[in-house]
């Protein structure tokens, strides 16, 4: 996870009307009576644990192409392939041909009879499009850099997507000729940008991302914008096929202002470009109407929160007329896709920590109402239990979507309004059958604070025993502005196999709690958090089967902030792991990839204005009274929290004699655990680092 930057939040609506979703009764079945010493999951399995992401339903609906995602233990790398999974579930079958590449991003033709995807072959990433009636396949595109959010033209006929074009710069200072066969150091690289850097990219290629046109049949790309800004986002045609919508940033000061994006049109005959809106905020992700003469969109009037609510808008063809469509629900909107008949939109939310796809009518009696149609829309992490996941409707409004319970992660499931959820994929039956993974209990309390009702869910040790006393592991999740929920996650599932129980939390600043919830922290993240996290661990120790001389703490990006915040304030935890934190606010808002968000949105003014309170929100300041063990991981090419916060901890830990170790990852970036490996050796970790200080003896499964 990472300190998540709501550029794109989510969320939308004015009376909200549920629909229960139906029961998934195959997620119910693993909560049965575990056996006395069950089989558990363990570390290893994590090269075996497949996950779907991406469904595509096929616009008559009886067909689903999906990415079908594992982990190759021999390149110890994640690898996705194209799927086909009939909406009943019956027929499964691969798309493509196999060979060493990866597969993604898969888009019906309208019609529904070619398959337009991308493949990664070496290193290159290319658009290709395979003919379902012969199952044949041709590259579309010979491109230097990796297209990206490809669609279809209404006809067929052109293909639309966004890709990086480099900037040529002529030398800061030129050089003199070097001799013949003289061997001399790389030139320097000059940085000129404000955002030079990204985390998972590095250092920034000079250049813009445009939107290009290329013939379904293949051919060379036709570029439609130029100039320095960037488009983003996924190109929507419009009915016509003469324009096509897109996102992007042309302000002059769009370095400084990165959340006030326009929707723009650009014309597929000449590239004659235009902007549809104009308020200060972010506007993106348009999807036009069947008959052309709507455009839904998300976006909010940017107030420099940290975090905002993201609504759904309706505006006329032209840009005029725009309306809030649905206003009075307090949640994140996104993906907004209309109907077939153009009535109403299908977007997702999500609601106290389970995501959501949702309905809203754009006209008649019920029209602003907003529908729940399906619930545990997730997969958007499979180390800890993140929201995310995505959606797509046939032209019936048949919906696929990924899935994900505790137990369980993404499946592709379809649903429909007014018929029960079906889950179409068992990817992982294979693998789990046999073992017994945790279940969640959902855990609510209030804050000491201010008696806020927080949620929360414990997983307890598979084969736990009534009566005895386990050690526990508080989870923290990050962003800070993000959500847990009752969703798989490879981490807490090995945690709770290694005997402990675990908690995590979703504490003020959360998203899926509505806007004055997330808002609590504004400007003073970590603010109360802590007594938060606090409660929540005196609940579960209430219930009797918690050893509170046993508590360890551990938490990510965000998380990593609050476990540093934690051991400076208290020493009932007997060792913690700060995963990639931020440990002085000052150095990090000067170092971070998104410096120009996050110096914005996270504080009221720049370090050398009010460096006060950058100190007196930094764990930093509250070092010197820590007494807990604490182990820092984090990726040495992290480029979000850079591995100098953690150093800095590190240091002042060791300068004080407290015990300490510092584990970095060469290679990772901020998520730390893309690879497999990474996965596993985070969690072991943790847990040899718990077990140091796990006292001999305790009840439930000894850690390894």
């Amino acid at each position: 996870m990472t300190l998540r930057l709501p550029l794109v939040s989510l969320a939308a609506a004015m009376q909200l009307v549920v629909t229960s979703p139906p029961t998934v009764a195959w997620a119910q079945a693993a909560d049965k009576t575990s056996p006395a010493v069950p089989r558990v999951l363990e570390a290893k399995d994590v090269f075996e644990i497949e996950w779907a992401s991406n469904p595509e339903i096929a616009p008559g609906g009886q067909r689903i192409v999906y990415q079908r995602n594992a982990m190759d233990v021999m390149t110890d790398r994640r690898r996705s392939r194209l799927w086909l999974v009939s909406a009943d579930g019956v027929d499964s079958r691969p798309v493509g041909n196999g060979g060493d590449r990866d597969e993604f991003m898969p888009r019906w033709s309208p019609d529904g009879t070619r398959l337009l995807y991308a493949a990664r072959e070496g290193d290159t990433v290319q658009l290709f499009v395979r003919f379902m009636d012969t199952g044949q396949s041709a590259r579309l595109t010979q491109v230097l850099r990796a297209p990206n959010a490809a669609s279809w033209s209404p006809d067929g006929r052109s293909i639309a997507f966004t890709m990086l074009v480099p900037q040529k710069t002529d030398p800061f200072a030129p050089m003199p000729d070097k001799p013949e066969g003289a061997i001399w150091a790389d030139p320097p690289k000059v940085i000129q940008r404000l955002v030079y850097r990204a985390d998972g990219e590095g250092y920034i290629e000079n250049g813009f991302v445009h939107l290009f046109v290329v013939p379904a049949d293949g051919g060379t790309p036709h570029q439609l914008t130029t100039g320095e800004f960037h488009v983003g986002g996924q190109p929507v045609f419009t009915p016509d096929g003469r324009a096509i919508l897109i996102a992007g940033n042309r302000h002059p000061n769009w370095e400084r202002e990165p959340n006030d994006s326009e929707i723009y049109e650009v014309g597929v005959a000449d590239g004659a470009i235009r902007a549809l809106t104009d308020r200060r905020g972010p506007d993106f992700a348009p999807s036009i109407s069947p008959d052309g003469r709507a455009i839904a969109y998300l976006g909010y009037d940017d107030h420099y929160q940290g975090y905002q609510v993201t609504h759904l808008y309706q505006m006329n063809r032209d840009g005029s007329g725009a309306r809030l469509l649905v206003g009075a629900f307090d949640r994140d909107a996104a993906s907004p896709t209309w109907s077939s008949d153009g009535r109403g939109l299908f977007f997702t939310t999500a609601d106290r920590g389970n995501g959501k796809i949702a309905w809203v009518a754009t006209d008649g009696p019920t029209a602003g109402n907003v529908e729940i149609l399906a619930s545990d829309l997730g997969g958007g992490d499979l180390g800890r239990p993140y929201g995310g996941g995505t959606f797509s409707v046939s032209s019936a409004g048949r919906i696929a979507y990924t899935l994900s319970r505790v137990q369980v992660p993404a499946d592709v499931a379809v649903a429909a309004r007014g018929t029960a959820t079906r889950v179409v994929t068992r990817l992982n039956d294979d693998l789990f059958t046999g073992k017994t993974l945790a279940s969640a209990e959902n855990v609510e309390f209030e804050s000491s604070f201010d008696h806020r009702r927080i949620q929360g869910w414990v997983l307890k040790p598979p084969g736990f025993v009534a009566g005895k006393r386990y050690p526990m592991i508080l989870e923290i999740h990050g962003g800070p502005f993000s959500d847990y929920g009752d969703r798989f996650g490879a981490e807490i599932q090995l945690y709770a196999a290694a005997g402990y129980v675990v908690l995590y939390v979703n504490p003020r600043g959360s998203t899926s709690y509505g806007e004055e919830f997330g808002n609590l922290i504004h400007h003073d993240y970590p603010s109360h958090d802590y007594e938060d996290l606090m409660s929540g661990v005196d609940a579960v120790l209430a219930k009797g089967y918690v050893d509170p001389a046993q508590l360890f703490v551990t938490g990510g990006s965000g998380g990593g902030v609050l476990t540093a915040w934690i051991v400076g304030k208290t020493d009932r935890f007997r060792a913690a792991v700060s995963v990639k934190p931020v440990i002085n606010w000052m150095s990090f808002v000067l170092t971070a990839d998104e410096t120009s968000f996050f110096s914005r949105y996270w504080f009221a003014a720049p370090p050398w204005e009010r460096p006060e309170e950058y100190i007196r929100r930094s764990p930093l300041s509250y070092v010197g009274k820590v007494k807990t063990p604490t182990m820092l991981l984090v990726g040495e090419q992290d480029f979000r929290t850079p591995i100098s916060e953690a150093e800095q901890f590190y240091t002042a830990l060791k300068l004080r004699d407290v015990d300490t170790a510092l584990v970095r990852f060469p290679g990772a970036s901020h998520e730390l655990v893309t690879r497999p490996s990474q996965l596993i050796a985070k969690v072991n970790y943790i847990l040899s680092w718990f077990a140091k200080y796990r006292l001999a003896g305790a009840g439930g499964q000894e850690s390894r």
